[in-house]
């Protein structure tokens, strides 16, 4: 692009943009069925959602439909965007595009509105939902319960230190155990393989040592997010999935869903969920509205206001510029010149669930940015250069 534009002052404005246009707008071939109607015009599938135009709801439609010619600026695999604003569903659009599906071989997929994708570790996200509704059914005491009281058999297994570690400190992932998941997958030393492959995955987990005290160090951990998934199929009595589906997907009208086992038949809790993108979106509809979807009260207003509270600086995430809450991360935007804060559920590849409170916002991405170093890039880049600023009523 920067060679074919070299000299573009010897063109005039609006030339130079319809040859950008033309470049950078998917080929017809690329686009799906529902990209080739009225550009992001949601289709209409009878799961829940109620469908708007953009107008409607303070957006501005024509900028939404720069989406697809930005994305292709940055050529970023990026399979889905989804948009919902007051509870409605404003905007989604899909790609053809490369993918790796938990267990599938890579292959090119036409990605439509019924195409479920992998969310990665936004999965960790919907666990914390998941012990947020256990709680209230009181199936566990509190977030200050003790993680050992849950595994009495592996007392002889854990670690010294255990014994002061709690469901919050997993929660937050500031648990202090030695961990280290950032090393490539073949890597000995990396940790989260043994969640895949281990014979006893939980029994791994606490028989690593403490590096720290807990509420000193915060680490992104994925091991603390299988126990908690763990302890949610004990105290229910039901496999997570099962237990999800009846609390959580069915009164969200969602039915169309997996969950993900690893090679050892454990459930992943922290990575293993897949969903259509705009089921993935009601999550953010559900937090966004303090956990309440069609008048039903699905998950505690309580827990959704603790999950979403600032805990512990990402360090090492994102510049550090993140926070983290129970097992969702807050970060914000300059848009327009102006900070906007928002909330998200983030997973490996480009998988992200964005809630912009101030806004009444949600933006849902999937995406194939598999272990690349500007993975997230493509979605943060449309939430504040076009999603953001199509909210006419907030300027």
């Amino acid at each position: 692009m920067r060679h074919r534009f070299a000299r573009p002052f010897l063109l005039g404005a609006s030339l130079v943009l319809a040859l950008m246009a033309s470049i950078i707008t998917p080929r017809a071939d690329d686009m799906t069925a529902e990209q080739k109607q009225t550009c992001g015009s949601p289709a209409a599938l009878d799961d829940g959602w109620t469908i708007a135009s953009p107008g409607s709801v303070g957006m501005d439609g024509k900028r939404l439909c720069g989406i697809a010619a930005r994305l292709a600026l940055r050529s970023s695999e990026v399979h889905s965007v989804v948009v919902a604003r007051h509870g409605r569903l404003v905007f989604e659009q899909y790609f053809t595009s490369i993918d790796q599906p938990w267990g599938h071989k890579e292959g090119r997929i036409e990605f439509t509105a019924t195409t479920k994708h992998d969310m990665r570790s936004a999965s960790k996200s919907v666990t914390s939902l998941l012990v947020g509704i256990a709680i209230d059914r009181k199936l566990i005491a509190g977030v200050d319960e003790r993680v050992t009281k849950f595994f009495p058999e592996r007392q002889s297994v854990k670690s010294a230190g255990w014994d002061a570690i709690t469901l919050r400190h997993l929660l937050t992932m500031s648990s202090g155990i030695q961990w280290d998941e950032a090393l490539p997958w073949t890597d000995p030393n990396n940790d989260e393989p043994h969640l895949a492959f281990d014979a006893d995955p939980i029994g791994y987990v606490l028989a690593k040592p403490i590096a720290a005290p807990p509420d000193t160090l915060w680490t992104y951990n994925g091991g603390g997010t299988n126990v908690l998934g763990n302890i949610v199929e004990q105290v229910s009595g039901k496999p997570l999935e099962a237990f999800a589906r009846e609390t959580l997907f069915q009164p969200l009208g969602i039915t169309d869903l997996e969950w993900k086992s690893y090679e050892n038949g454990k459930i992943a809790a922290a990575a293993g969920l897949r969903l259509r993108p705009r089921d993935a979106a009601k999550i953010g509809q559900l937090v966004l509205d303090r956990g309440r979807w069609k008048e039903q009260q699905i998950v505690p207003a309580d827990w959704i206001a603790q999950s979403i509270v600032p805990r512990f600086q990402a360090v090492g995430y994102f510049g550090g510029t993140l926070f983290y809450g129970y097992q969702w991360w807050m970060g914000r935007s300059l848009s327009d010149g102006k900070e906007v804060k928002w909330v998200g559920a983030f997973g490996w590849g480009g998988q992200r669930i964005i809630i912009v409170p101030d806004l009444d916002l949600v933006m849902m991405t999937t995406a194939a940015q598999y272990g690349q170093p500007k993975e997230g890039l493509a979605a943060m880049d449309i939430l504040a250069n076009i999603i953001i600023p199509a909210v006419r009523d907030a300027h």
